[in-house]
């Protein structure tokens, strides 16, 4: 990863990851880069609430299924608040609804450039 330390100063990012060490590397990620991570939920449910408390989202990473649930209602809930998200999957592309044909899917394991780059634009890394 480059070494823009905090090209994300200011921005709030939620992740939403059930895997403990996945959900690691990505927070870490974003802090690096200055970010406030807010998660990592590991539930639909806590995705849901933290998109729902009012505070702004600049970003998001979803985890396509959070411990057997789908994340498709946190990710309506994003695109409905105009907030770019990601999904991250060992899920093929034939998983997401056509809706979010156009959501950048990153493969795990996951490239944090990659995230960074679909979430912020190529500049950023």
């Amino acid at each position: 990863m480059s070494n823009n330390s905090h090209r994300l100063e200011g921005l709030r990012i939620l992740v939403a990851e059930d895997e403990y060490f996945i959900a690691e590397e990505i927070v870490e990620m974003f802090k690096t880069a200055g970010a406030s991570v807010i998660g990592p939920a590991q539930t639909v449910g806590d995705a849901l609430a933290l998109v729902m408390d009012g505070e702004a989202l600049h970003g998001a990473v979803l985890d396509i299924c959070l411990h057997g649930e789908m994340v498709f209602p946190v990710a309506d809930e994003l695109a409905q608040r105009g907030v770019p998200f990601v999904f991250t999957t060992g899920y093929d592309k034939s998983t997401l609804p056509d809706r979010f044909s156009t959501v950048t899917r990153c493969e795990k394991p996951v490239d944090p450039d990659q995230i960074l780059g679909a979430l912020f634009g190529a500049g950023v890394g």
